[in-house]
This record gives structure tokens, sequence and C-alpha cells, in this order.
């Protein structure tokens, strides 16, 4: 008779089931480290919108010596207002390109008398509480 060979090449079923545990485990932590990541780069490019705007609303005031309405609304600063008070000195090119929404997909607030105006982004949750990104004039 021929004897059984007992000793195989090869991993048990734990072994495999040992391995996939901890790949799993990896897996979780790369991606909860991720998403803190996509949330910090969202902040941070409403952020640099919020300080684009404030540049083109420094140029708009410096040119026609108030801020855009909040009737007439950042759309102010890509074309010539044709309501409300006119601009007698708006540059023919515009101040902004477009009006891009916020990383989340709402637009940003902005609000404004003339002389004074609030502008920012309502962050994830879209209303307003304690993690908007504020670039209101200071």
């Amino acid at each position: 008779m021929k004897s059984r060979r007992y000793n195989q090449d090869g991993f048990t079923l734990i072994e495999i089931m040992v391995v996939i545990l901890i790949l799993g485990l990896l897996a979780t932590i790369v991606v909860q480290s991720l998403r803190g990541a996509a949330d910090k780069a969202k902040r941070v490019k409403a952020q640099a919108d919020l300080a684009e705007y404030k540049t083109a609303l420094d140029r708009f005031y410096l040119d026609n010596g108030y801020y855009p309405t909040t009737d007439q609304g950042l759309n102010a600063l890509v074309s010539a207002p044709t309501s409300g008070r006119i601009p007698p000195n708006y540059e023919s090119t515009g101040y902004i390109e477009r009006v891009p929404k916020d990383p989340w997909g709402s637009n940003y607030f902005y609000q404004s008398d003339g002389n004074s105006y609030v502008l920012k982004s309502f962050g994830p949750d879209g209303v307003e509480s304690g993690d908007d990104i504020d670039g209101s004039q200071s």
C-alpha cells in the first residue's frame, strides 16, 4: 500500500481568512483617511473661490465706488448689471469669467447694500451653521 502524503504545500482556509481580514482593515483605514483629505480639499477650494470673489469685488468697488447690490448679485462681476444702480466705469471684460458653485454644489451666498458685503459658502450641509466658510468684507 502507498502511504498518504500529509505534508502538503499551500495555505489553510484559516490563513486565507486572516489575510483577507487584515487587507479589509487596511482598506478601511485608507478610505477613511482619503475621505478626510477630500473634505479638506473642498474647504480649500471654497476659500480660494472666495478670495477670487473678494478681489473681483474690490476691483468693482475701485472702478465704480460701490459693491454690486444683493439684487445684482455676483453675476454683476461677469457682465454689467442692467437693473438697479448701473456702474459708470464697468470693466469691458468683466471682473471674473464665470460664477461657479461652491464645491458642494450650492451657490455662494452674497448680500450687499453697496457699501459692504457678506460673502460665504454654507459648507457641506448647505445651511447657515458653524461650518460656514466666510469671505465677507473685513
